[in-house]
């Protein structure tokens, strides 16, 4: 028969008490034990990133922007008067000398213009030597009336003595040798007046002979003008280089000062640059740079800053200090690298993916013996193209990532693998 046991009863209450405490203990502790753990940090490969470590020294600050090359002289061939065009010689690309024929225009208009005024030259120069006669012509009627003048005058000075002497011997009369003085007297007078005249009329012979020099003069102008242009509808590019555009075809109709061609001299180059409009600010006209062309790298120096900013970008041209590598065209693309300054006993590591200067970025510092990499604040200074300052946030030997790493932005720490 079965034996009623209290105590057992009791003591299987009582432990189920401490059960029912300790649940209602232990539960809270637990769950907030587990709320105070951080998430587990999650895993990069270490072959998806680069690094670099801090160090101190010298740091070279540069700019680098792409550009082309271009020519330094470039000439635009403009027409110089209204015209057709009735021949094309060569096409773009092609060299040229100065006096090689580009292409051929035509302007009746022109032609007869420049007819009109050589005729008119002609009739210029005619009347020229016209005038240069009629004026020696007059000017021999002139020497001649004065000579007879002065012939007149002589002989009366003759006729004054003779009676002179004749009336002191009281063979004439005074009458008549008074009038003999008056004859010479007035004869001194014409001959006076006519050699003033000979001379007056020499000394105006040159003034109106200037009058038609000048008329022909103009009118002489006047062709060359009209022959320069008509010679200039045969278009020719004045210096050697190479054909860059042509821009006009046969049969088309221009105006005065349309853009025919443009030439240019692929033996000068520069290079032109677009440079941030944020990093252009440092650059200064003579800085020293470098153009990679892709199959060579040229020294050269800043010639020329654009004070226009352009989508951004500043154009800084780069004049060449070397000789131009093989295969260096105008339009080439190319890179360039601007010095801006050498920087002595500065704290800096490898430019990250995003980080300005001047400005404050987190970067992820190697920690635990390259283990794990935990995020920390970093103040950036003075940037170049491969480096960047560092003011505050790491010091020599710290290792850092610089690539992006924008998809842990969540995340203060990372696990190496």
């Amino acid at each position: 028969m079965d034996i009623v046991r209290p105590e057992v009863k009791r003591k299987k209450k009582i432990r189920l008490i401490l059960y029912i405490v300790a649940a209602v203990v232990l539960i809270p502790l637990v769950t907030y034990a587990l709320s105070r753990l951080k998430p587990a940090a999650p895993s990069v490969d270490t072959g998806t990133i680069w690094t670099d470590t801090v160090k101190r020294g010298p740091m070279l600050r540069e700019v680098r922007g792409l550009g082309t090359l271009v020519p330094e002289t470039i000439l635009f061939i403009p027409a110089n008067t209204d015209g057709r065009v009735e021949k094309r010689y060569i096409l773009a690309g092609a060299p040229v000398k100065a006096d090689t024929a580009i292409l051929d225009l035509s302007n009746p208009e022109l032609q007869q213009a420049a007819l009109d005024a050589e005729f008119q030259e002609k009739g210029a120069e005619a009347n020229l030597e016209q005038t240069k006669a009629l004026l020696q012509n007059q000017l021999m009627d002139k020497r001649t009336q004065a000579a007879s003048i002065s012939s007149a005058y002589h002989t009366a000075l003759l006729d004054r003595e003779t009676n002179q002497k004749l009336a002191e011997n009281g063979l004439v009369s005074d009458l008549i040798y008074k009038k003999s003085q008056v004859v010479a007297a007035e004869l001194e007078k014409q001959d006076i007046l006519a050699q003033k005249e000979v001379e007056t009329f020499e000394n105006s012979i040159a003034s109106q002979v200037a009058v038609q020099q000048a008329s022909l003069d103009a009118k002489r102008a006047m062709y060359e003008l009209k022959k320069s242009q008509l010679d200039q509808l045969h278009v020719r590019p004045g210096i050697d280089g190479v054909l860059q555009e042509l821009d006009v075809e046969v049969g088309q109709k221009v105006t005065m000062g349309t853009v025919l061609a443009r030439v240019a001299q692929p033996t000068h180059l520069k290079a032109q640059l677009k440079i941030a409009e944020t990093q252009a600010k440092d650059i200064v006209i003579g800085q020293k740079a470098s153009v990679d062309t892709h199959n060579g790298i040229i020294a050269g120096h800043v010639t020329r800053i654009d004070p226009a900013v352009q989508n951004g970008t500043v154009t800084v041209d780069v004049g060449l200090d070397g000789a131009l590598p093989t295969g260096a065209r105008p339009d080439l693309s190319v890179e360039g690298t601007v010095e801006i300054e050498r920087l002595t006993d500065i704290l800096f590591v490898g430019r990250p993916v995003h980080g300005e200067a001047n400005s404050t970025v987190g970067l992820f510092k190697v920690v635990d013996d390259g283990k794990e990499a935990s995020r920390v604040q970093v103040q950036l200074g003075r940037s170049s193209v491969n480096t960047v300052e560092i003011v505050k946030g790491l010091e020599v030997g710290d290792k850092v990532i610089l690539s992006d790493m924008s998809a842990w932005d969540n995340y203060d720490r990372v696990q190496l693998k």
